[in-house]
């Protein structure tokens, strides 16, 4: 089993944007989140620790996506990639 990382997450929600042929600040708009959350400088906080999206804005992105958990997991990368 993997270990999941916040890269995984995070290329997750950059392949579902992908898929629905949309960038990353329209899937935050179309999520009710703010238009810069989904930006790349947003996933490595100021102390240089990653930073890890609330299950709420990860539900919100889903649910204006009509994407299952399941379904979710799909856009995961197939290696861990980098941590």
């Amino acid at each position: 089993m993997k270990k999941l990382t916040n890269y995984m997450f995070w290329r997750a929600i950059d392949n579902l944007a992908e898929a629905h042929n949309i960038s990353c600040s329209r899937l935050a708009q179309i999520s009710g989140l703010d238009l810069t959350a989904l930006n790349k400088s947003k996933r490595i906080g100021n102390d240089g620790k990653p930073h890890w999206m609330s299950v709420g804005s990860l539900v919100k992105i889903m649910n204006a996506t009509n994407t299952s958990w399941r379904d979710f997991a799909d856009y995961f990368p197939r290696d861990n990639g980098r941590q």
